[in-house]
């Protein structure tokens, strides 16, 4: 994985190569040229990749507390990275922790009505800004953990990278993060081996 992408304070922006919102949490951490990249420096990359996953305030809604955003978005990307790896073991996880954030989360149903009539039912966050924000993340997290196919929640295979996803490929053999990332630079080393190794002969 290479952190190149740049938003608003400079900071590369996380990758979304998770299809799944809670492993896109935890590739909020990732490696590049082998140094460890928190992509959550300050309450606002925080907004902002919540922003990238279409999870913005609620019209209305008070103004959001940065640092309590930071705080308690880094203590779920620990907690969620904490689960996942136990519930991939096979061992029992503190579900206290997650359900606080879940409680914490209020949202009510409501009927849309688009421009041309089309109607749709949607959940509006309700409640404390912080709390709203992450709780669409702390409920993915739950989701993956209820109901996710363990099997097919997997590390990227290249030896520097760090990136987690969920194989939705028809075959379930997805290797890469990335196939033009890490897949690429997997194939141009294996291509460098045989090239020496031709010239060695």
């Amino acid at each position: 994985m290479n952190a190149t992408t740049q938003h608003g304070n400079g900071h590369g922006e996380a990758p979304l190569v998770g299809d799944h919102l809670a492993l896109d949490l935890l590739n909020t951490e990732a490696r590049s040229d082998g140094v460890l990249v928190d992509f959550w420096q300050t309450g606002d990359d925080v907004l902002h990749w919540l922003a990238r996953q279409g999870i913005v305030p609620a019209k209305g809604a008070g103004p959001v507390d940065l640092a309590a955003l930071l705080a308690q978005g880094v203590a779920l990307r620990a907690l969620a990275r904490r689960m996942i790896d136990r519930h991939r073991e096979g061992r029992a996880a503190d579900v206290g922790a997650l359900n606080k954030y879940l409680l914490a989360h209020a949202s009510a149903p409501q009927l849309v009505q688009d421009g041309e009539g089309k109607l749709a039912l949607v959940r509006i966050a309700r409640g404390e800004p912080v709390a709203a924000l992450l709780g669409p993340v702390a409920e993915a997290l739950a989701q993956l953990l209820a109901e996710g196919d363990f099997s097919l929640v997997r590390q990227c295979e290249h030896p520097d990278c760090i990136l987690w996803f969920y194989d939705r490929t028809k075959a379930h053999k997805r290797r890469w993060c990335s196939m033009a990332a890490c897949g690429n630079r997997y194939k141009a080393a294996q291509f460098r081996k045989r090239g020496g190794a031709g010239q060695a002969a």
